[in-house]
């Protein structure tokens, strides 16, 4: 994807569905992409949770889907599983694309199993994130640049990933956060990026430690590096 990847000349339009759980982010998204006249893309509906999400995608049918992978009710793959009807439908398809704060191996390979056609990272830009809707729409698959890696490893695989009981412990949340704190993020970034409170943030941080049995924030570093989550 380059940034000369925007509307295509023909002024055709992308019918375009908000799902993520953060309404300050939805509301920015819309900004950025929304003005139809300029970038082709038009916002027909936003949902917080699977449950909205899967009744605002039956009732618009949208030509693509800005999924985030953790939400309430079950997570972004939870609102493809309930939503292969639409995604198989030759007729009018319903595709997803995956806009996530997450750059988490497990999270890209989860959505990608599940259907999504691809999967940017939320410091993409608007003008690459349009090139990319309208990508999408065409039936390609878009990845942000480090994330393709991981799709290539995992089907090139036959093997199953392992469980790791540890990690099923979190929250995905949880796990958002113990990601961020593990690369060496403040408390205050976390929140910033999070698109939560400091408070919350701290709170998470605790239950992390206590459900994984971690005494402070640098075991928290050396037990996620461990597992690659960094």
């Amino acid at each position: 994807m380059t940034e000369d990847e925007t509307k295509s000349g023909d002024d055709r339009r992308v019918r375009v569905v908000l799902v993520d759980d953060h309404r300050m982010f939805r509301a920015g998204v819309q900004a950025e992409i929304g003005v139809t006249d300029e970038t082709g893309v038009e916002v027909v509906g936003e949902a917080a949770d699977v449950d909205q999400a899967v009744t605002v995608i039956t009732a618009t049918r949208p030509e693509v889907v800005l999924l985030d992978v953790h939400l309430p009710g079950g997570g972004g793959v939870e609102v493809l599983r309930r939503c292969a009807p639409l995604m198989a439908d030759a007729q009018q398809p319903v595709r997803f694309l995956a806009l996530s704060v997450s750059d988490a191996a497990e999270d890209v390979i989860g959505v990608i199993r599940g259907g999504a056609r691809g999967y940017v990272t939320k410091t993409i830009t608007g003008k690459d994130l349009v090139g990319a809707i309208f990508r999408v729409s065409d039936g390609d698959a878009v990845f942000s640049p480090r994330l393709a890696g991981f799709v290539l490893d995992a089907f090139a695989s036959t093997d199953a990933p392992p469980v790791d009981e540890d990690l099923d412990r979190l929250t995905q949340r949880e796990r958002e956060v113990l990601r961020l704190i593990a690369r060496g993020y403040a408390y205050k970034e976390v929140a910033k990026q999070l698109y939560i409170s400091v408070k919350t943030v701290e709170s998470h941080v605790s239950a992390v430690l206590r459900k994984l049995q971690l005494s402070n924030r640098h075991e928290l570093t050396r037990w996620a590096t461990a597992r690659r989550l960094v």
